[in-house]
């Protein structure tokens, strides 16, 4: 039976489907030495390269989904290569035999917090889809005075350069001054959107925390850089809800 060349090797961990398209759109994948092309099919068994490199895709499809959590420090960027030489989250990131960690979603160089990370490439594009309108929560700490207006107009919609945006939810967390938390929830992953939404209002965000992703929240247990694995039975649990 054969499938679209993007579907099966994101289900083989290779990427979400979207790094998939990328990479056939640039001419980095062979499919039985031979350039691959967007939207054809195979099997399992056609013989797959990416960037020169041969893939075990029997080995790769019959690994168990998994799922890491990271507590992302400052100072290090979601990709898996950066020009300036800064240091990856990927580097943090425990050894996947015939398979690779795909990072879902990803946070500014300055932003911690939460991030997943699956080798199933399936899971990470329906986590990421905008139709899954997955929560978003963040502890932010606001520099400035913030207004009953203020937080009206961010619960309401604000222009920004690329659309409306807006907080879904509000929740001041205490502190005084320079040090006023927040908690805020949004349903979207665009680019640096939580800080746009406060600087929109002359705001300056001194600190910023990503707390929860959908359903997983960050454990309290977990130390900056460090990551855990979900059970066999939590990953599961993921799978069925989004299936």
């Amino acid at each position: 039976m054969t499938e679209k060349i993007q579907k099966i090797l994101a289900h083989a961990g290779l990427g979400s489907r979207r790094q998939i398209e990328n990479l056939l759109q640039s001419g980095r994948i062979l499919i039985n030495g031979r350039l691959a092309r967007l939207g054809e099919r195979m099997t399992y068994q056609d013989k797959i390269a990416i960037d020169g490199r041969e893939i075990k895709l029997i080995k790769s499809h019959q690994q168990n989904s998994r799922v890491l959590l990271y507590y992302k420090p400052e100072g290090q960027m979601c990709t898996r290569d950066d020009p300036e030489g800064r240091p990856t989250v990927f580097e943090y990131l425990p050894f996947i035999r015939n398979g690779r960690w795909i990072c879902i979603g990803r946070l500014d160089f300055n932003t911690t917090g939460l991030l997943l990370f699956t080798n199933n490439g399936e899971l990470a594009n329906k986590l990421m889809h905008p139709r899954a309108e997955l929560e978003r929560e963040y502890a932010v700490r606001v520099l400035g005075e913030v207004t009953p207006s203020i937080l009206s107009r961010l619960k309401k919609g604000v222009k920004l350069e690329d659309g409306l945006g807006r907080f879904h939810q509000i929740t001041d967390a205490g502190g005084e001054g320079s040090n006023h938390w927040y908690h805020v929830i949004v349903k979207e992953g665009r680019n640096r959107l939580v800080r746009r939404l406060w600087e929109s209002q002359g705001l300056a965000v001194s600190r910023l925390m990503r707390i929860r992703f959908g359903t997983i929240s960050l454990p309290k247990r977990l130390r900056r850089g460090q990551h855990i694995e979900l059970s066999d039975a939590e990953v599961q649990n993921l799978l069925n809800n989004f299936s």
